[in-house]
């Protein structure tokens, strides 16, 4: 008679197996890029992102600018944290390739996975609203893409107040795909399942062969 892992193994085996190839069908059809983005200030003020795009679609360079339809991101989103890590503001900037800030700007170099050149994230536009920039400077001042970036939050409609600023680098990265991390599970689940089946096959024939043996 054979063992309870082996009788679980034997039935949840196919299972695995038919997770496993629907997962590896699935990922055929899922061709969106997920990425998230973290900035720190020098003041302990912090903001951290996430934007996804069509990897079969987009070119090497992603250059994004202020309303309306993007050319390649299909979504983009930013929150910022004060230095106790309390949320202090957060905006969708793009759902669906559509851009809702008016000074939006985005540039990522898919190739290497780095992002580069004029920075605006958060609306910016409504009373308290905070964004991080490094194409304006303090007193609305716009300026060539810099080495440091500034996190402002609206006070009035005239005024800004500078949060935070730092020459600490934008750093993009990439998420694992759901589809891989959960493949490898099924993976690893299923050989566990075979191995279990496997030790219960040896002990069911090693009680046969000490059933003979007293016989005898």
């Amino acid at each position: 008679m054979k063992s309870f892992f082996a009788l679980a193994a034997a039935q949840v085996a196919p299972s695995l197996a038919l997770c496993a190839t629907s997962i590896i069908a699935s990922t055929n059809l899922a061709q969106a890029a997920d990425l998230t983005f973290n900035w720190k200030g020098d003041a302990g003020y912090s903001a951290f992102g996430s934007f996804s795009y069509d990897e079969t679609t987009t070119p090497g360079i992603i250059s994004e600018s202020g309303a309306g339809a993007t050319k390649a991101l299909q979504s983009l989103s930013v929150s910022f944290f004060n230095p106790s890590q309390e949320l202090i503001g957060t905006n969708n900037e793009v759902v669906n390739g559509v851009s809702s800030n008016q000074y939006f700007n985005f540039n990522f170099d898919t190739t290497t996975g780095n992002l580069f050149g004029a920075f605006d994230v958060g609306t910016g536009s409504g009373i308290g609203d905070v964004f991080l920039s490094n194409v304006e400077a303090p007193g609305f001042i716009f300026i060539s893409p810099g080495a440091t970036s500034y996190l402002y939050q609206n006070i009035t409609a005239d005024y800004s107040q500078l949060l935070d600023s730092s020459t600490n680098r934008i750093k993009a990265s990439a998420v694992p795909e759901p589809t891989t991390v959960l493949g490898t599970l099924v993976v690893g689940m299923l050989g566990v399942a075979l191995s279990s089946n496997r030790v219960g096959s040896s002990q069911g024939s090693q009680r046969k062969s000490r059933a003979k043996a007293s016989k005898v």
